[in-house]
């Protein structure tokens, strides 16, 4: 294995690899992300059936990915992490290409949990990326690699759609798992090795507090559970759309089905044009400078959301999306590269696993609780829902920063987050 001190330029050019294969991979993913309705619907036996797997056929991957990505971190921490990001590329090429064969709606929806259980792809990328690039550019790797996430998705629709408009369902699966594969070998042919960095050399006069793994606490008098908090509140209420947004966007406005597909991508277009940018801003902050910045990112989503709640014009609906969407590239990956910041470099694959499964389980709960919302209360009041969500994000970056002083005494967290 190489050393984690990789140059600069070579570092820049692996994080470039990195792009591309999480590009590729996502938007193989993505390819049949819009279509799964479509394939259950032929399948389904039943109305329940259907509805039921229209629904699990999302939560299942998620599920699969919340529940075991701490433990792919823990392996990734002791064999590292470039053997993770092969494992998950290889478990995607061949869940795929089970799912290209499976003609039975509970044999899809086992198939989708396992390839969530025995995938995970973005966290061992993230962690592997840590390793190479120097602290004070965590921010810019973590919107480097969401961009490409988001990049890959919109490709992957389209040309998930290409496909079925001219083959079936079937080659969408094949042909992701091909291309899966082919990142799988990419990964192992241009990525080097890295080791995790060892701990440094503590005194024996000033005894460090361990726990299991040797390390410093990361759970007790640390940022870390208020940070992840504050992402899953965040994304619970990204996701509160999810589930109403075609059904809210076509009653409210009625406009077409590419109307509405327009307003879906303009989130995604806003992240992609922002994400870097917000990096850069942030990245020579410090933890309470930071945190106090983003509470008026999360006042700022929570005004959008409510300007679209009241607004009757399409264009100024499409124009609030990606206003939000721009706001939105300046939350997870900040809030990501504090976390990782935080944990120190021991045991990045871990703390970044743990962070991969809160993020999937904010996913599941903001999906479920929008549909139900939307079911049980009232699709009209779909993005109320949001603003009220996104203040309460707001309150619980309140609250962290509150802490804040204590954090940065026992963390040592007094220098600016690129450092």
């Amino acid at each position: 294995m190489t050393n984690a001190a990789i140059a600069p330029e070579r570092a820049a050019r692996l994080i470039h690899v990195l792009f591309f294969l999480q590009l590729v991979s996502m938007g193989a993913m993505e390819m049949s992300g819009p279509f799964w309705p479509l394939h259950l619907k032929e399948l389904s036996a039943s109305e329940f059936e259907f509805a039921f797997a229209g629904v699990a056929v999302y939560v299942g991957p998620m599920l699969g990915i919340m529940l075991t990505s701490a433990f792919w971190g823990r392996v990734g921490d002791r064999t590292g992490h470039k053997l993770m990001m092969i494992r998950a590329l290889i478990g995607l090429s061949l869940t795929q290409l089970a799912l290209a064969w499976a003609n039975d709606v509970w044999t899809i929806l086992a198939l989708r949990f396992v390839q969530g259980a025995c995938a995970g792809y973005i966290a061992p990328a993230q962690t592997y990326g840590v390793g190479i690039v120097s602290p004070a550019r965590r921010a810019r790797l973590f919107a480097y690699l969401q961009v490409s996430t988001n990049l890959g998705s919109l490709a992957g629709a389209v040309s998930g759609g290409l496909i079925l408009d001219h083959a079936t369902f079937f080659w969408i699966n094949i042909v992701a798992a091909v291309l899966c594969m082919v990142c799988a070998g990419a990964a192992a042919m241009m990525l080097p090795n890295v080791l995790a960095s060892k701990p440094a050399h503590v005194a024996p006069s000033e005894p460090m507090k361990t726990d299991d793994e040797g390390t410093q606490p990361l759970w007790r008098s640390s940022p870390i559970p208020g940070l992840l908090g504050v992402v899953g509140i965040l994304l619970v209420s990204r996701m509160l759309t999810q589930t109403p947004f075609s059904l809210y966007v076509g009653s409210r406005f009625n406009v077409g089905n590419w109307t509405v597909g327009l307003c879906y991508g303009m989130l995604s277009l806003g992240f992609i044009v922002s994400a870097s940018l917000w990096a850069r801003y942030f990245e020579h902050r410090m933890l309470a400078d930071s945190l106090r910045r983003m509470t008026f990112i999360a006042l700022g989503c929570a005004m959008l959301t409510l300007a679209a709640a009241f607004t009757h014009h399409i264009a100024v609906f499409i124009a609030i999306h990606f206003a939000w969407g721009v706001l939105l590239g300046a939350t997870t990956p900040v809030l990501m590269s504090l976390i990782s910041k935080t944990a120190g470099s021991v045991r990045q694959g871990y703390v970044l696993g743990v962070a991969q499964s809160t993020t999937q389980f904010a996913s599941i709960v903001g999906i479920a609780l929008g549909g139900w919302l939307s079911d049980g209360v009232g699709l009209r009041y779909t993005y109320f829902y949001v603003a009220v969500s996104y203040s309460l994000a707001m309150v619980g970056i309140l609250l962290l920063r509150r802490e804040g002083w204590r954090h940065r005494t026992s963390m040592g967290f007094n220098g600016p987050v690129g450092e």
